[in-house]
């Protein structure tokens, strides 16, 4: 049998190989390698200010540089009695010998709100440590420093006059403060904004009546009486009763059979008034309707 010659092998083509592909200039390498150096130190850079940032965030000892030793309190209960409040907040305080009464008031601008000094700023940073967002009545307490002193440390810590100094800038800043209330501005700005040669009455009796039934209720004067106003259907003297008469001096309530949704409450002076108005504005009698509680017209 003849042998069959195997097939011939195929030899590749040689191919020509450039060096220099093969081996980069040694400027490109340098300049990779320095760029990739430089990203390599901002990710060191980002990653450092991250971590520094996350210890800062972290740090609940430190004390601001402005901090003063009166802490403000937030987010408290308004449904419990003021009085019931400072007592609780003085007992959960006292391990930290805070200074004086807790301060807290019953208007409706500083409801919800309290403030607490201690000795100093370090005893204050640990009560803010330790008692912020504790559940009290079922919220949680928002405690930050307060941006004054507080009336009870200038007293301990200072002198009478410095004492007297304090307590003027204090009553200055607030009325500066009502004075640039932009309900107060908008209510002043509706009074020039009359024509005086057509409305103003010649008699200043005349003119001061005509500026009250001008005012807002809110910004009424002070007065024994009360007008209750956005009462629920079914109020009845008796409900309404039941809520002012725990605060002293009431005299008598007077419901409108025609428009049911208001009343009037008289108490014995001013002050009686005012205590139960700043207390019971806003108040839901009937657990859903706020109901607007301010003085009324003479």
């Amino acid at each position: 049998m003849a042998e069959v010659a195997p097939p011939p092998v195929a030899v590749p083509e040689s191919t020509d190989i450039n060096m220099s592909d093969a081996n980069p200039p040694a400027e490109s390498a340098e300049a990779s390698t320095a760029e990739g150096e430089q990203v390599k130190q901002e990710g060191d850079a980002k990653q450092e200010g991250k971590e520094q940032e996350e210890e800062e965030e972290e740090d609940p000892n430190k004390i601001p540089d402005d901090a003063c030793p009166t802490l403000y309190l937030q987010n408290l209960n308004e449904k419990v009695r003021i009085q019931v409040m400072k007592e609780t907040l003085s007992n959960l305080f006292k391990p930290y010998r805070p200074l004086g009464p807790v301060t807290a008031h019953r208007n409706v601008r500083m409801r919800g709100q309290a403030f607490v000094s201690f000795p100093d700023k370090e005893t204050a940073n640990q009560a803010r440590r330790d008692v912020h967002e504790f559940p009290l009545y079922g919220k949680p307490i928002q405690i930050k420093f307060a941006r004054t002193l507080a009336d009870a440390v200038v007293k301990k810590t200072g002198d009478e006059k410095a004492f007297e100094e304090h307590t003027k800038k204090r009553l200055e800043d607030k009325k500066l403060k009502r004075k640039n209330n932009p309900l107060r501005q908008k209510a002043q700005s509706k009074l020039k904004s009359t024509d005086p040669d057509s409305s103003a009455p010649s008699n200043p009796s005349a003119a001061k009546k005509q500026r009250i039934a001008q005012m807002p209720d809110e910004y009424l004067p002070p007065n024994s009486v009360l007008f209750v106003q956005n009462l629920p259907d079914g109020t009845t003297a008796d409900d309404l009763r039941e809520v002012f008469e725990v605060h002293p001096g009431l005299v008598e309530i007077r419901t409108i059979a025609a428009k049911k949704d208001i009343a009037f409450v008289e108490f014995g002076d001013e002050d009686s008034a005012t205590v139960a108005k700043d207390a019971l504005h806003n108040f839901k009698i009937d657990g859903e309707t706020k109901m607007k509680v301010t003085y009324a017209r003479k």
